[in-house]
């Protein structure tokens, strides 16, 4: 049997999919499924390990099934990479292999206090930026885990008795996938802890002594293209032997998906937040302006490279919270109707700051604003500041890269749900005064992923042979600026009037 396709498991905040690809990058199968999101208090939001891989083993077999019917057997699956949400933690049981507790999701604010605790003591929120490339924040692993043993008596007890493992969710179903044989992850995922010194690319003891995080829970670190383990799940048999043979952070595969290989090229995904990444190459530029120094990805044994990055945590999940908490609209699509219908938001802003300000500010204790509102303020201006939220903050994060690289950026390369709507794309564009290029293969994480697991098995030769193959398959709607300079100063001016209103309201 021809080994002539390549999967990849994209497992994201609120959805888990399984996308089969061909060798012109077609795709052969696919299927998403989501799953339930749990906030037992305000600014805590748990998954359940168990209900993720139970979806992503329900996505695989759905694909298989698909392909069974074109006539298309699993054995033509040649390797599997994995792309998941970032900074996401769980911590299990070494022996039975059972969570210790729901996973803490990647915008969970409960340790805010501990984060508060750590400034306090070293000074600065910056005091591990050195080792790390990271601010000390409730974002990140590293604040999750202490949390986790501070707290929950059967995690403490399990890391005292050395029972305790940590992963990400790359490493949590990499360990379920293979047999509970293999508890490892990748640099991209590892930067995101706190742990990671991000130039050595291992625990950093100082870090782990600093948070009274035991290294023996960790995975082994690893690069992001190589054969880690073999599926050997008996909930999928067809797949048994097959190779898992990448794994990187969401973002990062889709800088990898969009091509971005080369230093000075950058790309947004709007999903659950919005996530943009500016590639550096082999160069770590450590920020001035407010942003995350990260790993981007390292092929095998090739060099490391790095990337800016500016996380914004609320994006899609703003139209979700108009959508289910409001109640204005019932689908995304329905916002951007309900914007059109308006030429401005009438003065309106939108600071959708629901669980604090993530870069450039790192404000926690900034909460969401309407600003403008005025009895002439109707749902349709309401919806359009909704749009341009995520645009004025994505505008703020190229600024700060702009900045701290020294370059002018000449495109900006988009993904995401929300980059499906085109007037938030013109908006986009207007308020950076960038080109914007949506490609028409909107599944670019999965693509990143593929690429990291096709590559390490010979599927793809290197990242030029990749880059030509996405050449030949996509095409790029462009949407370009079409207000003046002068409105643009003027309607940053307001939006930066807006942010400041909503500092200050959690102590």
């Amino acid at each position: 049997m021809q080994k002539r396709l390549i999967g990849a498991i994209d497992q994201g905040t609120t959805s888990s999919r399984f996308i089969v690809f061909d060798r012109m990058l077609k795709i052969v199968a696919k299927s998403q499924s989501e799953f339930p999101q749990y906030r037992p208090q305000p600014g805590w939001t748990e998954q359940s390990p168990r209900e993720i891989m139970s979806c992503v083993r329900k996505c695989i077999r759905d694909c298989l099934g698909q392909m069974k019917d074109k006539g298309i057997s699993a054995e033509s699956i040649s390797a599997i990479g994995i792309t998941n949400q970032r900074e996401t933690s769980v911590m299990w049981d070494r022996k039975t292999g059972v969570p210790l507790h729901p996973a803490l999701v990647w915008h969970d604010t409960r340790n805010t206090d501990l984060c508060k605790d750590l400034i306090k003591k070293h000074g600065s929120a910056d005091a591990f930026r050195s080792t790390t490339g990271l601010p000390i924040s409730s974002y990140f692993s590293g604040t999750k885990i202490k949390w986790l043993i501070d707290n929950i008596p059967s995690v403490r007890d399990s890391v005292r008795e050395k029972n305790a493992m940590f992963g990400n969710i790359d490493t949590w179903l990499l360990y379920n996938l293979s047999g509970k044989k293999r508890h490892a992850t990748d640099v991209s995922n590892a930067s995101r802890t706190l742990l990671m010194d991000i130039k050595t690319r291992e625990w950093s003891d100082t870090m782990c002594k600093a948070l009274n995080i035991p290294i023996h829970i960790m995975p082994e670190i690893c690069s992001s293209s190589e054969i880690y383990t073999v599926i050997d799940d008996d909930e999928l048999p067809e797949l048994k032997g097959v190779p898992i043979s990448g794994i990187l952070g969401d973002q990062q595969a889709a800088l990898v998906g969009h091509c971005c290989f080369e230093p000075g090229d950058v790309k947004n995904t709007y999903g659950t937040g919005a996530f943009i990444l500016f590639q550096t190459g082999k160069k770590m530029i450590q920020s001035k302006h407010g942003l995350l120094t990260t790993v981007a990805y390292q092929l095998g044994k090739e060099d490391c490279k790095y990337a800016l990055e500016g996380s914004v945590p609320v994006a899609g999940s703003a139209v979700q919270w108009f959508r289910d908490n409001l109640n204005i609209v019932e689908t995304a699509q329905e916002l951007d109707k309900m914007a059109l219908k308006v030429q401005d938001t009438g003065d309106v802003y939108f600071v959708p700051a629901f669980s604090g300000l993530f870069a450039p500010r790192w404000r926690q204790d900034a909460r969401g604003v309407f600003c403008g509102l005025t009895s002439y303020t109707n749902k349709y201006h309401l919806a359009r500041a909704c749009l341009e939220s995520v645009c004025f903050q994505t505008h703020e994060v190229l600024k700060a890269m702009q900045h701290d690289a020294g370059v002018t950026l000449g495109k900006l390369k988009v993904d995401g749900g929300m980059s499906n709507s085109d007037i938030g794309m013109q908006i986009q564009s207007d308020l950076i005064d960038i080109d914007i290029w949506r490609p028409n293969m909107i599944e670019n994480t999965a693509l990143g992923a593929a690429f990291a697991a096709g590559r390490a098995i010979g599927f793809f030769k290197d990242t030029k042979d990749f880059t030509e193959r996405v050449k030949r398959a996509t095409k790029f709607d462009v949407f370009s600026s079409k207000i003046s300079k002068k409105e643009r100063a003027k309607r940053i001016k307001q939006w930066n009037k807006a942010v400041e209103r909503s500092f200050g309201w959690m102590d």
